[in-house]
């Protein structure tokens, strides 16, 4: 039998394990998740990963975070996490500044205008999480969140 993936992605053999299939159904579905949430931030001009930088920076406070910090909690690894910045600095969402105690350590910290955004997206994010996603009710929730918990506990 033929399973809605391998048709999906014109699969003609069988999968070589039920891990691979597992592994290949995860990757197929952050694809289209991402690509839902992607369609909710177009409006605003944010990338996701953008969008994660904001709501870390919200989270932290006033005191904002260290650079490493900030990559440190993200939700997907971004190895240039200085340009993202950049990004979000040019267009007035970030401040940077320089801690007085150590020259080195850079503290950036989310803005009026970023905290204005996010205001603006948690509504249509809410919406759209629930959109795709709620249909599985709270139980299956809940054991999705533990499964893939227990698989990234397991990965390293």
């Amino acid at each position: 039998m033929v399973q809605k993936l391998q048709a999906e992605i014109k699969q003609r053999k069988a999968f070589t394990s039920m891990e691979a299939e597992v592994y290949l159904n995860l990757l197929r579905t952050a694809d289209v998740l991402a690509g839902g949430l992607e369609e909710v931030l177009k409006p605003y001009g944010l990338t996701a990963t953008q969008y994660n930088v904001l709501r870390i920076l919200r989270g932290a406070g006033p005191g904002g975070l260290a650079c490493g910090e900030v990559g440190g909690r993200m939700v997907t690894h971004d190895p240039d996490i200085t340009r993202l910045l950049d990004r979000l600095e040019a267009r007035g969402l970030v401040a940077r500044s320089r801690v007085k105690k150590d020259r080195r350590v850079v503290t950036t910290r989310i803005t009026q205008a970023g905290l204005d955004i996010l205001k603006k997206l948690d509504r249509p994010a809410a919406r759209w999480h629930r959109r795709a996603l709620g249909h599985l009710g709270q139980a299956r929730l809940r054991a999705l969140v533990e499964l893939l918990e227990a698989a990234r506990e397991s990965s390293g």
